[in-house]
């Protein structure tokens, strides 16, 4: 059976991988599996790849010949597409964005009416209809066929949600920007100005194919030069979609997810606002967050990678707080996926009411030394590593090594050709020396 759905929906290059075709069969097995034969909308949202507009006609036609609605809203944030979907009260959400991936790729992400990504048996049903092991036999026709309706207020709305959902005059601070060419290019610096404060910004001239080339929140060198040059009290650094940032404080220092998730925990706990004094992280969150939060009373509960997987534990265990270093950071109080722009007006809201710079709210947490590296596979053996033994024998002699002062995380790309090698502990020309070895032995048993 062929696997569609990786970690965060459908993803490929636009016409090749992902291609009309397959986003027609998409949209009427997602429509069939969302919505069980009711009546009703869909909303549609998009970043800026050229590629956007030819899947989003695809994915119409497969919906509206399933007799269901759609609501176009054009260029908008992933997160954008979680609230409005509820908001609006439609049967689900599908956002098209290949999120921080180059131009020439794109992906299909589903929300639920609830505003939540969709879990792996619902994915699964719907992998069964594109692979053609369930037959989806529903044609309506006449009226019963579904029409499509234009939405032009759904970047204001989003807006007027995250203005509410904070209390702050940003009069007399500067932010820095980069918006990635992507889906913020237009409302990430109106909402900055809307709120009385100053910005500077760079790379909202998206063409189509410019979307995070060598800019935002994968490229964070262009927010840091930006900070310094313009003197900026923060960066701010978003990917195509937005559901991801890179903060910058005001010396140029990259504010990760894991200093965003300590900073803005530690507020939290403040004003009693800290559900169960918990954060939940993933299995890639830094050490040193772990070794802060204990240290100020607080808890961390960790997940495997994904955002999603982070807000089922959120859900499930009713924390507020969650996120990755990635900088997927989720405020369950307010919506239900990673939102670049909440998170980045969150941190103006700490800020401004703690008066200290953003180098001293992000450094009460000391980084432990750690690196990433990429081990370039087949694709179809990616997620076989454990199953060979010599690889397996050799990441249980490295964490023996580490005596408890150290970590071997060990994830497949849900994307790409790759099985991300990561090494944790006290010295990183150690980590380091013994990722690189371990990553090389990983491409030599699964090149393939």
């Amino acid at each position: 059976m062929t696997r569609y759905f990786g970690t965060d929906g459908i993803r490929g290059i636009a016409n090749k991988d992902l291609t009309p075709e397959l986003a027609f069969e998409v949209g009427r097995a997602g429509a069939f599996i969302l919505t069980h034969g009711k009546k009703g909308k869909i909303l549609i949202g998009k970043d800026t790849r050229v590629s956007g507009d030819m899947l989003e006609a695809s994915l119409i036609a497969g919906i509206t010949s399933m007799g269901l609605d759609v609501v176009t809203l054009g260029v908008i944030p992933t997160p954008a597409i979680a609230y409005l979907t509820r908001e609006y009260k439609a049967i689900a959400g599908i956002m098209i964005s290949a999120s921080h991936n180059p131009g020439e790729y794109n992906g299909i992400k589903f929300f639920n009416k609830d505003g939540l990504k969709l879990p792996d048996e619902v994915e699964e049903e719907i992998e069964e209809i594109l692979n053609k092991e369930k037959e989806v036999d529903l044609r309506p026709i006449g009226a019963d066929i579904g029409r499509v309706y234009v939405e032009e207020n759904g970047a204001k709305d989003y807006k007027e949600f995250l203005k509410k959902s904070i209390n702050i005059d940003l009069k007399g601070i500067k932010v820095a920007m980069d918006c990635g060419n992507g889906a913020l290019s237009k409302i990430g610096p109106e909402i900055i100005k809307e709120l009385n404060g100053e910005v500077v910004y760079v790379n909202i001239s998206p063409d189509g194919m410019n979307i995070n080339k060598d800019c935002g929140s994968t490229n964070p060198k262009i927010i840091q030069e930006l900070v310094i040059r313009e003197k900026a009290d923060i960066g701010v650094s978003f990917d195509g979609d937005a559901d991801r940032i890179i903060a910058v404080d005001e010396k140029g220092k990259i504010i990760d997810g894991d200093h965003i998730l300590a900073i803005c925990a530690t507020h939290l706990k403040e004003n009693g606002k800290l559900n169960n004094d918990t954060v939940v992280g993933t299995i890639m969150t830094n050490m040193g967050l772990d070794i802060y939060l204990k240290e100020m009373g607080m808890n961390i509960v960790k997940t495997t990678v994904g955002d999603r997987y982070v807000l089922e534990e959120m859900l499930q265990s009713d924390f507020v707080l969650g996120g990755e270093q990635s900088g997927h950071i989720i405020f369950l109080q307010y919506n239900t996926t990673g939102d670049g722009l909440a998170t980045a007006l969150h941190l103006l809201e700490v800020l401004r009411a703690s008066g200290k710079t953003m180098s001293e709210l992000s450094d009460v947490m000391k980084d432990y030394p750690q690196i990433l590296i990429n081990a370039k596979v087949n694709n179809e053996k990616k997620y076989k590593y454990l199953e060979d033994i010599q690889i397996k024998e050799e990441i249980e002699r490295i964490e023996k090594q580490f005596h408890g002062k150290g970590r071997v995380v060990i994830r497949p790309s849900g994307t790409e050709p790759l099985v991300r090698v990561m090494i944790e502990g006290e010295n990183q020309e150690e980590i380091t020396s013994i990722a690189k070895d371990l990553a090389l032995l990983i491409e030599r048993k699964l090149k393939n």
